[in-house]
């Protein structure tokens, strides 16, 4: 069996949660190897709508074990909480079902204070982030202040940890950035015990993975956000802490780069993103009215509501670069009816110069023209169509016209929410 990785190819928001349920069919184990709950991947089973921010959408599944590898920052009261959501539908979540890497970095009170607090600071000139304290996570463990899983089960480590940390935290906080300091005891006292009930999943991922590897169990691998929200690939500053691309799988959830056999990435049939940072094909119109309205664009984690655009197929194509991708699940494609004419973007102009590659400086892309590929559009209904063949002659073109620009095939198609409003041109990875 073929272990796949799904990765999201524009500014996040793209419907991996969707495409990771549908895959998870086909898999025995599925793990989450980047990122925190500043993601939020929604589904709509049975007319019963799931939203996931740590746990893997995967869950959803009896019979499937599903790892939170050692690469995402978690917030363990948010993990538990989640737990227990799922308990009140019914959804086991024992030890048996669910794994926590020892080595994942837990999200603490300081750091979601100091996020808020830094992003309160910047005024107009703010990133748009979650204020989940994911940066700062990330910042301690780079830095070796974090504290992992496996300290929420020694108590000494973890105080000794809490108490040094608060010292140069308060400081942050009361002197620079004119907030209320944080006491240790009471983080002290609630995070043992949260480890208490964590304790029975807390393990070491890379070797479970690893005996399912040798077993021949196929893995699922599930990234979160999207590829230009990488901090070292994407549009930076304005971009999230970790790397959402394929190859941080590996180092997310400690396997070797052998272990992959194929990468999906997940295209939304237009391009959104939420906050502040570039956007060429931005619609600040009717057209982009429509498509946020239609296509129900608000954040799953933040509520925010995102903005829309023309699909944008620069940014795509450095995705399909950096990610390697094998095949493409083109989401959303129902939300484009009864458009009259659809528009892709195949280059950016700079100068007069065509460019097909997304520029590094923030200037140079504030200065980037769109040029685009006009299409017609189809006014029919498509949610109900379950074979490509299915589909009207312009959504069929759309979709060709995606494929040779980018030179990936379309493996998935998904024409609405629900799990079996989705065509399978060919599963990916058979």
């Amino acid at each position: 069996m073929a272990n796949i990785v799904v990765v999201g190819t524009q500014w996040g928001d793209e419907g991996k949660g969707k495409v990771v349920d549908l895959l998870t069919a086909g898999v025995e184990f599925v793990v989450r190897f980047q990122g925190g709950n500043n993601a939020g991947h929604t589904l709509e089973v049975d007319d019963r709508q799931f939203i996931f921010h740590i746990i893997p959408s995967g869950i959803l599944y009896e019979n499937k074990k599903c790892l939170i590898g050692n690469g995402l920052v978690v917030d363990p009261e948010v993990l538990l909480e989640e737990m227990e959501g799922l308990k009140k539908t019914g959804i086991t979540v024992g030890p048996e079902r669910l794994s926590l890497s020892e080595k994942a970095h837990m999200i603490m009170p300081y750091h979601r204070a100091l996020d808020l607090a830094r992003e309160k600071a910047k005024g107009k000139d703010k990133i748009g982030t979650t204020g989940r304290g994911i940066g700062p996570c990330y910042e301690d463990k780079v830095t070796r202040a974090g504290v992992r899983a496996i300290d929420l089960t020694e108590p000494d480590v973890l105080e000794e940890k809490i108490r040094t940390n608060l010292k140069e935290k308060n400081f942050l906080l009361e002197k620079f950035l004119g907030a209320s300091p944080l006491e240790a005891q009471p983080i002290l006292d609630h995070y043992l015990a949260m480890g208490q009930k964590l304790a029975p999943y807390i393990t070491d991922v890379s070797v479970e993975l690893d005996q399912a590897v040798k077993a021949g169990k196929a893995i699922l691998f599930e990234g979160a956000q999207g590829t230009h929200l990488d901090i070292d690939h994407g549009t930076y500053p304005f971009v999230t802490s970790s790397n959402p691309v394929a190859g941080t799988a590996c180092s997310g959830a400690g396997v070797g780069p052998n272990q992959i056999h194929h990468v999906v990435g997940i295209v939304k049939a237009y391009t959104t993103r939420v906050g502040a940072g570039p956007f060429v094909t931005e619609l600040e119109d009717e057209t982009g009215d429509f498509i946020q309205a239609t296509g129900k664009e608000f954040g799953a984690t933040t509520g925010r509501r995102r903005r829309c655009g023309w699909l944008d197929l620069v940014v795509v194509g450095d995705s399909v670069r950096l990610n390697g991708l094998d095949s493409m699940a083109i989401t959303k494609l129902d939300v484009l009816s009864g458009l009259e004419t659809l528009k892709i973007c195949v280059a950016y102009e700079i100068d007069g110069k065509r460019v097909h590659q997304r520029p590094a400086s923030l200037g140079k892309t504030a200065l980037c023209k769109p040029v685009y590929k006009e299409m017609l559009g189809w006014k029919e209904d498509i949610t109900g169509a379950r074979e490509k063949k299915d589909l009207p002659q312009a959504a069929l073109d759309y979709l060709s016209a995606i494929e040779d620009i980018t030179g990936v095939p379309v493996s998935i198609i998904s024409v609405g929410p629900n799990r079996n409003e989705t065509i399978v041109v060919k599963l990916p990875g058979s």
